[in-house]
């Protein structure tokens, strides 16, 4: 059977991008050095690249490789400088392996590529859909403490924002004055995102579901330090030990300098809440996921109430930036207008709606009593 990735509905679909050929692997890690490539023994389901573990004469390895539209050599070194200074500071991620040349990147034609170590731990949420929650309290304590020494090690890591705003997730929105005025100053730069947004009413979507919650939160990040992140702290991007502790970090694509409590957030938006089955109440919110997020964090870096409440606020908005990359991405890459309305107005809108319900709320009250 072909090979299938996650869809936006809960459903396996053809993917955007196609599989690594055999052929393929063997070229791009011959270059890395690497002898005896066999065939692929797992293939990721992710939609947004293509991915695969291989064995080799030295081991396992995890082959990864992007379209140049997604992501040049310039912006996923961006990701590799900043897994290097994690790894530095003994933050349990994968080995980067370089080519022959000792770049951390390949580029063949419009193919840009990345390989790394085999990561230790069990994979248990490989197969796992993105924002689909997590059930297991003692994963979540673990994960939240593992996101606080991810955070901690980050702190004196200083580097430009990211270079590129397709599949990157930022605060730049939640920060600044006026999001309105922000998001159209960067339509020159982002014709793709100004070419879906124009014929639509986004300046009174913003007005409606955005800007009063985002009146109420920009003011509390004035003091928030930024701090380089991971941004997408799903269960999926992490391996786990025997003991049930976290063995490894996966992932850095959508890293960037955002803030600790944008982290923690984006933890909780992945990992408490249901997204697919909204229709189920309260039963889609997992409300003691969230307490234990945040109960492992502040067993590594301390957590006042103020922080409680600005992560309450954040929570809301959090997606924001990385909605419209989705945006971006669908509409000026894969050419998929379906996916980009769903990315728009299911994602951006939908989600930002949510938090007015009911059961959105008692999961605020309960992050702002957290502590």
């Amino acid at each position: 059977m072909s090979h299938l990735v996650h869809g936006l509905a809960n459903d396996d679909v053809a993917p955007d991008w196609p599989a690594l050929t055999h052929d393929e692997i063997v070229r791009v890690l011959s270059a890395y050095g690497f002898e005896g490539v066999g065939d692929a023994t797992w293939r990721s389901p992710r939609p947004l690249s293509a991915a695969a573990l291989v064995p080799t004469a030295d081991g396992t390895v995890f082959v990864k490789r992007h379209h140049r539209s997604v992501r040049t050599p310039t912006t996923l070194g961006e990701e590799h400088h900043f897994i290097a200074h994690l790894r530095a500071r003994e933050v349990p991620i994968p080995r980067i392996f370089e080519d022959s040349a000792g770049r951390s990147v390949h580029v063949h034609g419009d193919w840009v590529y990345e390989v790394h170590a085999r990561a230790e731990g069990k994979d248990r949420y490989r197969e796992a859909i993105s924002w689909s929650p997590l059930h297991r309290l003692d994963h979540a304590r673990a994960a939240g403490a593992m996101l606080a020494q991810v955070h901690r090690a980050a702190m004196d890591y200083h580097a430009q924002q990211r270079s590129t705003h397709i599949l990157v997730a930022r605060d730049d929105l939640l920060r600044t004055d006026d999001p309105v005025a922000a998001l159209a100053r960067q339509f020159d730069d982002r014709p793709g995102l100004a070419g879906y947004l124009r014929p639509r009413p986004w300046r009174d979507d913003f007005a409606r579901w955005i800007m009063p919650r985002h009146a109420r939160l920009q003011p509390l990040l004035r003091d928030v330090p930024r701090l380089w992140t991971h941004n997408d702290w799903h269960a999926s991007n992490l391996c786990w030990r025997e003991d049930d502790s976290v063995a490894s970090v996966l992932d850095f694509g959508l890293c960037s300098p955002t803030s600790a409590l944008f982290d923690l957030a984006t933890a909780i938006e992945r990992n408490a809440i249901a997204w697919l089955e909204l229709e189920h109440g309260h039963d889609a919110v997992f409300i003691d996921t969230a307490r234990a997020l945040i109960e492992g964090y502040a067993q590594v870096a301390r957590l006042d109430h103020r922080d409680l409440h600005i992560l309450a606020e954040m929570l809301p908005l959090v997606h924001l930036d990385f909605a419209l990359s989705e945006v971006e991405y669908f509409h000026t890459i894969t050419g998929s207008t379906s996916d980009a309305d769903v990315a728009y107005e299911t994602f951006l809108l939908g989600h930002a709606r949510w938090f007015d319900s009911p059961p959105a709320q008692a999961l605020l009250d309960a992050i702002r009593h957290a502590g």
